[in-house]
């Protein structure tokens, strides 16, 4: 490792001394990191940077924090395992501001994250204008996560769910006994709630239309549970007759109304496929007594500058800003009543704070937006921002890819952001692959020298000037690349994809052309409706003139579901050009697994092939092994004691779950006796223990393995572990090995491609090969469109559409729309000059 080449003389006591860090990927690494100062670490994609700044510097900050708290205390935090070193000395406390979905409770918004809505509430119950009669209510009135304030109808979630008779029966033409109760269960239970209307008199061969109303309400909406004998397979006659004689009935069946049925298995239900069916027949709308804005009726009633509180947190965080600006202005008065005095110092206060948000490119959010619709980058600056008005002094912030999701104008506004906390006495540990915020470090720490096991080194440490001598970085060569103009020429489209009248989030009304057969990226800032075009309402309308579903996140088995609600989408039509397009495929940086038990080779298809491979030994032949018993999913090869998952937990009380070897299989996830069936020597674990470049070597003479992990290998992903779990993979790495098996298909026909931000968490050296991939399918005769910041890429591709010119009501217009050169030449685009000086970098100044 090179270390501190060409730096300052600095005071050893300045620095953070990690001595033996084997984090993940870290091979034994020693390195110094200065205190007080900006330090980014850099390095491709996987080669153990975040292993380094979160794994190791901010994983023992905090549990040297959580030592000092009580043990019961402890158990309130989400807890990072102890990291794999030997020592790390002069570490200040640490706050890490990682890159991750807004949280999990539906209940948590802007507002919550920022405190912003805590000084709402207080403003509203302290200053706010309330009806005559109505006695002034505390701050805790005005939250509707409080009993004091939530909505008696809905208890604050501002929808009811419930269910209708359309949904109960979606066919009424159908008797009962053809299950025109859809919602009811379809299999013995079902027929049991049949059973029992058949010996109350009811007729179940009847269309259910031509059903008695009175009846019909009855059986779907009533909440009584009456008990009466049942007599399997007879007739309404035959049970009387049945009862008249004194016949023993098989059972007494207890009936449950269809609503009944489905809301206490919505609620109560411990299987997530019970209450996924459950949710289908329910349908959520505006609760009728709050109106959707989840307060209490008084609570509603007070008003400041004009509006109640559910209104004035609807409204961005600028608007907010604009509508307290009056109240924050008024000149002190000898004769301010306390109200006075308190609306302008908590007004004051919530402009101060709107501002910073602003700065960071967030004046665009509205307080009330769910936590849960965030991107990462929009949650981390939300928090960053909330960091910046508190002033703190000497806390190391760790943060991860702060730049992810910006557009080069926003970046700028977060180095000042940076500087700002840099200048309050704090130390800045940043992971980051923006060559721009890499060239602002004052020092930088260079992992690698690949990724994975080839990685896992720092190959320098120290101001960036002296990375440059550093033969071995994959970083220096962009960092300090000779300005080169891009020699490419655009190409001609082949047809136009013409959409019009897209209503979706601030687009109103747009008309937008896409060419075909060409490499098309959309910009804008940070909230200017590129991502309303791109992913949402152009997969949308496209998919549904094709006929075809979009793939739609699955929620986690554990995870609450909500009724649905009557749901919007995405408006507008095709006016031109799909006829030209087989078919739409969307590659999104979503999970490609949910568990742990997914993995890259289990996704990609490639596992399929590797376990029919070794169902075809003699030894599997001869024992009638078929594919199924080397799944480690399946009962009949996979471990009984792990159940294939090849570690079992253990609960440490008040110190965080660790997971150990399966005691039994000791980490191969199967039985002995599968263990036994080898192909070259190797068992089937061990193919999951290889990553994608050994198992390419190895099975390099099987076509179908064999063409997979390469396509795999050429994406830059031949550091992956085959069974490394789909949990532990970035989005970048999940992009990747979609875009990988996408590859594979060779899909016939014109395929249109759509990715939103693709090179988020890239290394520009990765950047580059994803470029390639997107190039390939282009000169395949397909057409790529992405919604993008790296102006890099950009400036690579065909055309370009800009969306703004400003964010939320402020964008959402098409304001340039050409080649990249034409685009950069356009005054009114905010993205014009940072696309001209990746065009054009020897013609910037230096």
């Amino acid at each position: 490792m090179t270390q501190n080449s060409g730096a300052r003389p600095m005071d050893p006591s300045g620095f953070v001394r990690v001595r033996g860090a084997r984090e993940h990927n870290l091979r034994d690494v020693n390195v110094d990191v200065p205190r007080d100062t900006m330090v980014v670490f850099t390095g491709v994609s996987g080669s153990g940077k975040s292993s380094l700044a979160f794994g190791t510097l901010y994983a023992e900050a905090q549990r040297r924090y959580l030592e000092s708290v009580s043990p019961y205390a402890r158990r309130l935090f989400q807890q990072m395992p102890v990291p794999d070193v030997d020592t790390v000395d002069g570490l200040p406390p640490a706050i890490a501001l990682q890159q991750q979905r807004g949280g999990s409770s539906s209940r948590s918004s802007v507002g919550s994250i920022t405190t912003l809505s805590n000084l709402l509430r207080m403003l509203y119950s302290r200053a706010g204008t309330y009806p005559p009669g109505l006695d002034r209510l505390e701050a805790e009135a005005f939250s509707a996560n409080t009993p004091m304030g939530a909505c008696p109808r809905c208890h604050g979630l501002g929808r009811v769910h419930d269910v209708t008779e359309a949904t109960l029966v979606p066919d009424p033409a159908l008797s009962i006994r053809e299950r025109a109760v859809a919602a009811w269960p379809t299999a013995w239970q079902g027929q049991n709630l049949r059973d029992i209307l058949i010996t109350m008199g009811i007729d179940v061969d009847c269309p259910w239309r031509d059903l008695p109303a009175k009846t019909r309400e009855w059986i779907l909406f009533t909440d009584e549970t009456p008990s009466v004998p049942v007599y399997p397979g007879f007739t309404h006659a035959q049970v009387q007759r049945a009862i008249a004689q004194g016949l023993e009935p098989a059972y007494q069946g207890t009936f449950s109304g269809a609503r009944r049925y489905v809301t206490q298995t919505f609620a109560n239900s411990q299987s997530a496929s019970m209450r996924k069916r459950a949710e289908s027949f329910m349908i959520s709308a505006d609760c009728p007594l709050c109106h959707g804005q989840r307060l209490n009726p008084d609570a509603l009633r007070v008003t400041f500058s004009g509006m109640n509180i559910a209104t004035l947190g609807a409204l961005p965080l600028e608007r907010i800003a604009a509508a307290l600006a009056p109240v924050a202005n008024t000149p002190d008065s000898p004769d301010d009543d306390a109200t006075a005095i308190a609306a302008r110092r908590i007004a004051a206060d919530m402009i101060a704070r709107i501002d910073v948000l602003a700065q960071l490119g967030l004046g665009y959010l509205q307080m009330d937006r769910g936590a849960q619709t965030l991107s990462p980058g929009e949650y981390q600056r939300l928090r960053l921002g909330t960091q910046i008005h508190s002033s703190l002094f000497g806390v190391v912030y760790v943060l991860d890819e702060p730049s992810s999701g910006l557009h080069p104008a926003d970046t700028q506004a977060l180095l000042a952001a940076f500087a700002q906390l840099r200048a309050a006495g704090n130390s800045l540990f940043l992971v980051e692959h923006n060559l721009d915020v890499i060239r602002q470090a004052e020092w930088i720490v260079d992992v690698g020298p690949q990724a994975g096991e080839r990685g896992g080194q720092v190959l320098y440490s120290g101001p960036p000037e002296g990375l440059r001598d550093v033969a071995e970085s994959r970083t220096r060569e962009y960092v300090f690349a000779p300005p080169a103009p891009v020699a490419s020429t655009p190409r001609t489209p082949k047809g136009w994809l013409r959409l019009a009248d897209i209503e979706w989030n601030n687009l109103h009304r747009l008309e937008a052309a896409f060419p075909l057969g060409t490499f098309t990226s959309v910009t804008g800032i940070s909230g200017s409706g590129k991502s309303s075009l791109v992913s949402h309402a152009l997969t949308t309308i496209v998919a549904r003139a094709l006929g075809q579903a979009l793939p739609t996140a699955e929620p986690e088995d554990d995870a609450p579901h909500a009724p649905r609600a009557a749901e919007t989408s995405p408006e507008g039509r095709v006016v031109s050009g799909l006829e030209g397009i087989s078919r739409l495929v969307v590659i999104d940086q979503k999970p490609i697994g949910r568990t742990p038990r997914s993995n890259l080779a289990t996704y990609t298809g490639l596992f399929d092939m590797v376990r029919k491979l070794y169902a075809r030994t003699d030894l599997a032949r001869t024992r009638g092994y078929d594919a199924g018993w080397f799944s480690f999913n399946l009962a009949k090869g996979r471990c009984p004691r792990c159940e294939g998952a090849g570690s079992v937990m253990v609960e440490l009380l008040f110190l965080p779950s660790v997971y150990a070897p399966c005691p039994v299989c000791h980490g191969s996830r199967y039985r002995p006796e599968v263990l036994d069936v080898r192909y070259r020597d190797h068992s089937i674990a061990d193919i999951l223990g290889m990553t994608v470049d050994q198992a390419c070597t190895f099975l390099e003479d099987q076509p179908g393995p064999f063409a997979c992990l390469s396509t795999l290998r050429k994406g830059g992903l031949g550091y992956l572990r085959l069974g490394q779990p789909a949990t532990e993979l970035s989005g970048g790495e999940a992009q990747r090995i979609k875009l990988a098996t996408e590859l594979q298909k060779q899909r016939r026909g014109h395929v249109l491609y759509v990715l939103d931000e693709p090179t988020t968490g890239l290394h520009p050296s990765d950047v580059d090969r994803l470029l390639t991939h997107l190039q390939e399918l282009v000169e395949s005769g397909n057409t790529v469109i992405v919604a993008e910041h790296d102006m890099r890429l950009v400036a690579r591709g065909d055309w370009v559409i800009d969306i703004g010119p400003g964010a939320g009501d402020k964008g959402g217009t098409i304001v340039a729309a050409g080649p990249p050169e034409t685009v950069a030449r356009d005054a009114a685009s905010r993205t014009a000059p940072f696309l001209a000086r990746a065009l054009h970098p020897q013609e910037q100044p230096g």
